[in-house]
């Protein structure tokens, strides 16, 4: 699990504890990066761009920070992302994480004298993104769901060709009243809960 928000009051923070106590209460085992807590470093360094298909172990030496997280990837069955959809996507912390972590030899590979990536994630057989916006539905429809395009039409190929993707998303946060909020929770519960297991 993978969340990142600012703050511990935010909706964000409610769903990330919520999710967290349902897979525990389910049985299941659970690593959690929360990024904004680790003080996770989204920037992608000229180091990387210029070993972006270099050795594993060497990049891995020079970056030990992005070990952990590249361990749970290998071990996990399921990517649960937590956070806020800004400017229709994923903050700059959780894009810099997929930067970083979803590197070459770790993500995928490119076979020599192909045009295609290889996904090495092929362990996830699950990605669960939960998501608040601030705008309704049909603002992030005209603007083309790029939060969720890049989760789902990106990210998911570095995983199991047969990966069941599950978007479980609050819109128009902005202007809810404490009931609104309440019901929209549940709603998301519900979709985790079936997700999950």
């Amino acid at each position: 699990m993978v969340s990142a928000h600012p703050s511990p009051e935010s909706l964000c923070a409610e769903l990330d504890r919520l999710v967290c106590d349902h897979v525990s209460a389910a049985g299941h085992e659970l690593r959690r990066h929360d990024l904004v807590a680790e003080g996770f470093n989204p920037v992608f360094s000229p180091y990387e761009r210029l070993n972006h298909v270099g050795d594993l172990e060497a990049k891995l030496r020079e970056m030990p920070e992005l070990v952990p997280h590249v361990e749970d990837l290998r071990w996990c069955d399921t990517l649960v992302l937590v956070h806020p959809t800004w400017w229709g996507s994923q903050p700059a912390i959780v894009k810099g994480w997929f930067d970083r972590v979803l590197m070459n030899e770790v993500a995928w590979t490119l076979p020599e004298g192909k045009a295609r990536l290889s996904p090495l994630l092929t362990n996830v057989r699950r990605l669960v993104v939960v998501t608040t916006h601030g705008s309704s539905k049909l603002v992030n429809m005209v603007q083309g769901e790029p939060g969720k395009r890049i989760a789902f039409r990106s990210v998911r190929l570095m995983f199991n060709t047969r990966t069941r993707c599950t978007w479980a998303a609050i819109y128009g946060l902005d202007a809810m009243d404490d009931d609104s909020r309440r019901r929209a929770v549940a709603r998301v519960m519900r979709r985790i809960r079936r997700a999950l297991g």
